[in-house]
């Protein structure tokens, strides 16, 4: 099957910066849309960010100019790079992927199992 396992999320001051990896393992045959989305308790999972296999990306309005997304089509992972954090981003971080595995005809909706986020102020 498939897994996605997320790192690099942490406790940070407000104004600082922390780069969240999700590396997608498996039986991939091939990855179309990646993304990051954050949840607070109570509240639902918000996007926070995709990219394409073609590198076309999408950020929520509140992150744009602050947050960008990569991904390394090579070893099936993306990236979150989040510089100048406010105490508001505080959330857990869940890596999303859309996966066609080998021998299947479609893709699947994965996600990983998050990662917690904390900017202090």
């Amino acid at each position: 099957q498939v897994q996605l396992v997320e790192s690099g999320g942490g406790l940070v001051e407000a104004g600082g910066s922390l780069r969240l990896s999700c590396a997608a393992s498996g039986s991939i045959f091939r990855i179309n849309f990646m993304g990051w989305y954050r949840q607070t308790p109570g509240k639902q999972r918000d996007l926070v960010a995709t990219i394409t296999r073609g590198d076309i990306t999408n950020y929520a309005d509140s992150v744009k100019g602050r947050f960008t997304i990569s991904r390394d089509n090579a070893k099936n992972t993306v990236y979150l790079q989040m510089n100048s954090l406010r105490p508001e981003d505080t959330a857990v971080y869940y890596c999303n992927a859309a996966v066609m595995a080998y021998g299947s005809q479609g893709f699947r909706n994965y996600w990983g199992q998050g990662t917690q986020v904390t900017v202090s102020s």
